[in-house]
């Protein structure tokens, strides 16, 4: 019989912090079953390549590992991997620009819109074409959109954060979150009405 899923919804945040402190190697394991999903799509909303947000959450839990006795607790677990991340992808963004002229072609994966899409099922051959169509054209809307306002989309739509918590997430003002919100929601129907 297979074991279960250790995840943080059986553990409380600061007792899995405490745990993570003391070096249990389940604490760990619950960690990145809980937040990997979550850490991933916010990776790839930043560097739109799948296999370097893979090594750049590896990356994350292994320096979440290094340092989570020095975490001080002020904001919660979640705000400290989400910043880790958003950080650790603008790395890769700013080191990839340096090494080669930034292009990126686009990537038709099914393993890049399952990052953002929750797979429903439905008998229904037609239903599944058009669900498929709409997911494929949304996946292109959301990689054409400029770095700085895919960035805030992602962590307002994937992440569910309120404008003031993406504004503390990445420094900048609360106004500014909602312009390239409404920008990028202008943008995205566009190009999916210009795709009907």
């Amino acid at each position: 019989m297979n074991k279960p899923k250790a995840t943080a919804d059986n553990t409380d945040e600061q007792d899995l912090v405490k745990r993570l402190k003391k070096g249990q190697p389940w604490a760990f394991e619950v960690l990145v079953n809980t937040y990997q999903d979550r850490l991933l799509k916010i990776a790839y909303g930043i560097t739109l390549d799948h296999e370097e947000s893979l090594e750049i959450v590896q990356d994350v839990f292994i320096s979440v590992f290094k340092n989570i006795r020095t975490f001080r607790q002020d904001a919660g677990l979640v705000t400290w991997l989400r910043k880790i991340t958003i950080n650790q992808s603008l790395n890769w963004k700013r080191k990839w620009k340096r090494r080669f002229r930034w292009h990126h072609d686009s990537i038709e994966s099914e393993n890049d819109k399952d990052l953002f899409m929750e797979n429903k099922k439905s008998n229904d051959p037609e239903t599944q074409f058009e669900k498929k169509q709409f997911e494929e054209n949304l996946m292109k809307a959301i990689r054409k959109l400029p770095e700085k306002i895919r960035l805030v989309f992602v962590l307002n739509v994937f992440e569910g954060l309120s404008y003031e918590q993406i504004a503390k997430t990445i420094n900048i003002k609360k106004g500014t979150v909602s312009s390239r919100i409404h920008f990028a929601r202008k943008s995205l129907i566009k190009t999916l009405e210009s795709n009907k």
